[in-house]
């Protein structure tokens, strides 16, 4: 029995991670499951829950690959964009021709902005107390 081969690729966002596998279609129907739950019941209700699956919609790929994320971190956008940035960069292992229109849509790049750490003395980052003038 063949062994099915199957693709690995890390993306990441703000403190998310996430882990993307894509395993090829053969018999079974594509699937696309988020720490064993579907996209729809980890996500809700959520405007972003149609944000992960946009790297196969644009390399029309959607029927192609079944796709299980493991994420941890972070908030609910920043998990979306990991897993968005895991799946590209699987993607682009799987098939390196579509690494153009990966590139063009921005999905191949990791996001390096972070929250700002609270500094002593100020109420966040960069907020300062207020005095009164007199």
């Amino acid at each position: 029995m063949a062994q099915e081969k199957k693709y690995y690729a890390t993306g990441r966002r703000k403190s998310s991670s996430a882990r993307v596998f894509l395993h090829p279609v053969g018999d079974g129907a594509p699937t696309f499951s988020i720490n064993g739950k579907e996209v729809g019941a980890y996500f809700g209700d959520s405007r972003v829950a149609t944000f992960p699956s946009k790297p196969l919609e644009v390399t029309e790929r959607t029927e192609a690959y079944r796709v299980v994320a493991t994420v941890s971190g972070g908030g609910v956008t920043g998990q979306a964009q990991a897993i968005i940035h895991g799946l590209s960069r699987a993607l682009q292992t799987a098939e390196p021709e579509l690494r153009p229109s990966l590139k063009k849509e921005g999905f191949l790049r990791r996001d390096p902005r972070v929250v700002e750490r609270k500094k002593p003395g100020r109420h966040k980052a960069r907020k300062r107390p207020q005095f009164s003038k007199r």
